[in-house]
């Protein structure tokens, strides 16, 4: 076990085929364009990067190599002394003259794997192929990613086709590294049922083990899915190989999200929002566990453990987001750390834990499938086009530095978590100054997202600032009349630094107030419009050419837009 516990970074980086679209979040968040976000990350602490080496960007034609970009980046990595965990597939199926489903896939892979160690022989971590059985239920079970099999036969195959890919593309990666350690990421997420889906859930809690299983050498004639295997028509041979010549992981990567952890439920007129679906024999919705079962049961901690004492191998957590408010992403990534804090301390040897997304993710909310622009933010916000830092940023350089991270946002759990009867306070409060409609969104938004507040007249502010430890005192401009101009939400911190919001007064107030408390957790200082908002958190802003305002009696002074 490592001396103590590290934050390691992850850039989104899926490469999906879907009908004959492609879907490539290194250009749709702009870091393929970007190469000065490497210092950004290496300005958080961040040492060890999980990090695309993507077989798609560099043989995008068969056997014309294109190593410009990686070379850089990879350079520039070295450069600024972090440690990268090379991905070279990450959901993909392979450049669009390859696919998982060909027969010669796994030894087409280990070619390509074999290049890279050759051109990068100093690289020692690799994630060859990113979560082999999640890519291969989405692809070959639910039908969303390319090749779209919707059957469990299917699933199968390209499970075991990656695992013998993984195997074969380490052996070539050893021959030019020996020293080179593999880091396999999967989602390891249990399932909860109702009595009567029982069946299903086991069926499914044991194949969440699959991919693990086949290359630790697991998959012999005493395997629950062995018979299963050979059913949907995997080659005896094939299963034989990985038995005789496992392929453990170094490290497990253990990737985990506040979805992770299913329900399944024959009720579906309980779930109206949720798809319906079923296995054959009985239709039931499939959703987040974390709402109906009981919390003890969910969580990284149970997965850790789980994963642990299955394999007693080496844990890091490779994948850790919430694509959600500020105040829910930064308890996500505290409390991951803290999970894996607790299960280091009983004696599970977890290394790290990686903040997922750094630059954020687009249409994730939907598997990639529909294209809507649907941004989730990371540690930086890259809606502007520049990278912004949010307050996951300053989490991560505390963790990195400190191994801890402090912010009135963390006085009160995330929504997934049990409040005590009487903890629905905090000892440092926004305070909120005077009233109106978007106050009172404000207000109702705090309350959603567990913020505590006090309500105050102007001529207090500064006398309950003192008193309760508040963190910022807010108070909004109204326009009185309906076609009247902007509105101006204005935020004073402690230390004197303003923040003013202007937006126009047809904008939702509530989705308004979203926007304001995201920056306003983020610290956010000066002068800036608002662009757009909408639900889900969806908003650009812009910075004002200059602004003079007074927080403390609620009036701006003067401004120059």
């Amino acid at each position: 076990m490592t001396d103590a516990l590290e934050i390691w970074g992850g850039v989104e980086c899926s490469h999906v085929h879907i009908g004959a679209t492609v879907r490539d979040q290194l250009k749709e968040t702009g870091h393929f364009h970007r190469i000065d976000d490497l210092d950004l990350i290496s300005e958080l602490g961040i040492r060890t990067l999980r990090y695309p080496v993507l077989w798609e960007t560099v043989e995008s034609e068969r056997g014309r190599y294109d190593w410009s970009w990686t070379d850089a980046r990879l350079q520039r990595i070295r450069q600024l002394g972090m440690r990268p965990i090379a991905g070279l597939l990450h959901h993909g199926s392979g450049p669009s003259w390859s696919q998982i489903v060909d027969p010669d896939f796994p030894e087409m892979f280990a070619r390509y794997a074999a290049l890279v160690a050759h051109r990068y022989p100093w690289i020692d971590l690799y994630t060859p192929i990113n979560e082999p059985l999640t890519t291969a239920r989405i692809s070959g079970l639910y039908g969303v990613w390319h090749p779209h099999g919707t059957s469990e036969a299917t699933c199968l195959q390209l499970t075991v086709a990656q695992c013998r890919a993984t195997s074969l593309a380490m052996k070539a990666i050893r021959a030019h590294a020996p020293a080179a350690r593999l880091v396999q990421t999967e989602d390891f997420g249990r399932i909860f049922s109702t009595e009567r889906l029982a069946y299903q859930a086991s069926h499914e809690n044991e194949r969440r083990w699959l991919a693990l299983d086949l290359l630790a050498g697991r998959v012999d004639r005493r395997h629950p899915f062995y018979e299963r295997l050979l059913d949907a028509g995997v080659a005896v041979e094939h299963l034989s190989h990985l038995a005789v010549e496992p392929c453990p992981p170094d490290v497990i990567g253990l990737d985990y999200y506040l979805t992770s952890d299913r329900m399944l439920d024959e009720n579906v007129d309980r779930y109206p929002d949720e798809q319906v679906g079923g296995n054959g024999i009985d239709t039931y919705v499939d959703s987040a566990a974390v709402r109906p079962v009981g919390r003890h049961d969910t969580g990284l901690r149970q997965r850790i453990d789980e994963v642990w004492n299955r394999y007693h191998l080496p844990i890091a957590v490779t994948e850790l987001h919430n694509g959600s408010t500020r105040d829910e992403q930064v308890r996500w990534l505290v409390e991951g750390w803290q999970a894996a804090q607790a299960a280091r301390e009983s004696g599970a040897d977890v290394r790290a834990v990686t903040a997922w997304s750094l630059f954020g993710a687009v249409d994730w909310n939907s598997m990639l499938s529909a294209k809507c622009g649907y941004y989730e933010c990371g540690a930086f916000d890259v809606r502007g086009g520049t990278p912004r830092p949010t307050a996951l940023s300053s989490a991560i350089a505390s963790l990195a530095e400190h191994g801890r991270f402090d912010h009135p946002v963390m006085d009160r759990p995330g929504w997934w978590r049990q409040e005590p009867c009487l903890a629905g306070t905090s000892k440092r409060p926004l305070l909120l100054i005077g009233s109106g409609l978007t106050l009172a969104a404000i207000e109702a938004c705090c309350s959603a997202r567990r913020l505590s507040v006090l309500t105050v007249n102007a001529s207090q502010t500064w006398q309950m600032m003192k008193a309760t430890a508040a963190w910022a005192t807010v108070g909004v401009d109204e326009p009185s009349g309906v076609h009247s101009g902007a509105v101006r939400l204005h935020c004073r911190y402690p230390e004197g630094q303003d923040f003013l919001l202007q937006c126009n007064h047809v904008n939702a107030p509530r989705e308004v107030a979203n926007a304001f408390l995201d920056l306003i957790i983020d610290g956010q200082r000066g002068a800036f419009a608002l662009s757009r908002s909408e639900p889900a958190n969806q908003y650009e802003f812009s910075a004002l050419a200059s602004a003079r305002y007074d927080v403390h009696d609620g009036q701006a002074l003067s401004d120059v837009a």
